[in-house]
């Protein structure tokens, strides 16, 4: 078995305390995707370029539910006051993660890899005191950074990338915030397969999980 496929939950989450970007398959009999998931605190530029670049889906921050009650923010589809808001027909869950977008209020139009970067070091630096801040004097809404929020219950409730990411944080102690980007094959436009995850993972040295092995251990 190589090094990479043999990826223990608490190597990974030593990797990840340490920085390190981890790739998470949720399942098979899910979403079928595999994020590239970053502590929010550990993001850079580079990082940003990298999520873009190889991973190349949406690049979101997810934050723990007590956090996301903090900063006053609800779910998408209890904000937006129009008929596409309703009628959720996912074939993955009950429902979908997706908050408000954001900007920090520092950045220019928000979208360039430093702009990403701050806001997103910003959204982790709030989330280590969430009750000490403003959180409308820091960030403005809409943005080019997509919030998600996790399950109450996280790992017992739901078992998406959301609260996998949250649950390895507070694994790692890190900020409870973290990058999720889904990992697309630009052959198919699908989503990238588990083996070419796990090669992709081999070959930049990073963890790769399965979300079993973080629920089993971590839920």
């Amino acid at each position: 078995m190589s090094q990479t496929a043999a990826v223990t939950v608490e190597r990974a989450v030593e990797a990840f305390r340490d920085g390190s970007p981890l790739l998470v398959h949720d399942a098979a009999d899910r979403e079928g995707e595999t994020d590239l998931v970053y502590p929010a605190e550990a993001i850079t530029p580079e990082a940003v370029s990298r999520l873009r670049n190889d991973a190349g889906g949406l690049i979101c921050v997810a934050l723990s539910h007590d956090v996301a009650e903090a900063f006053d923010l609800a779910y998408l589809d209890e904000i937006i006051d129009h008929p596409a808001s309703e009628g959720h027909d996912l074939g993955y869950d009950s429902r979908s993660s997706f908050s408000l977008t954001v900007n920090h209020r520092d950045t220019y139009t928000g979208i360039t890899d430093d702009d990403r970067a701050l806001t997103i070091t910003e959204l982790a630096a709030a989330a280590n005191a969430p009750r000490e801040i403003d959180f409308a004097a820091e960030f403005r809404a809409p943005g080019h950074v997509h919030l998600l929020r996790a399950a109450p219950a996280l790992l017992a409730e739901r078992q998406g990338h959301t609260e996998l990411g949250i649950a390895l944080a507070a694994a790692a102690g890190s900020a409870p915030a973290v990058v999720v980007c889904e990992m697309l094959d630009d052959q198919t436009g699908g989503a990238l397969s588990p083996e070419d995850a796990r090669a992709y993972a081999e070959r930049h040295a990073f963890p790769y999980l399965e979300g079993s092995q973080i629920i089993e251990t971590l839920g």
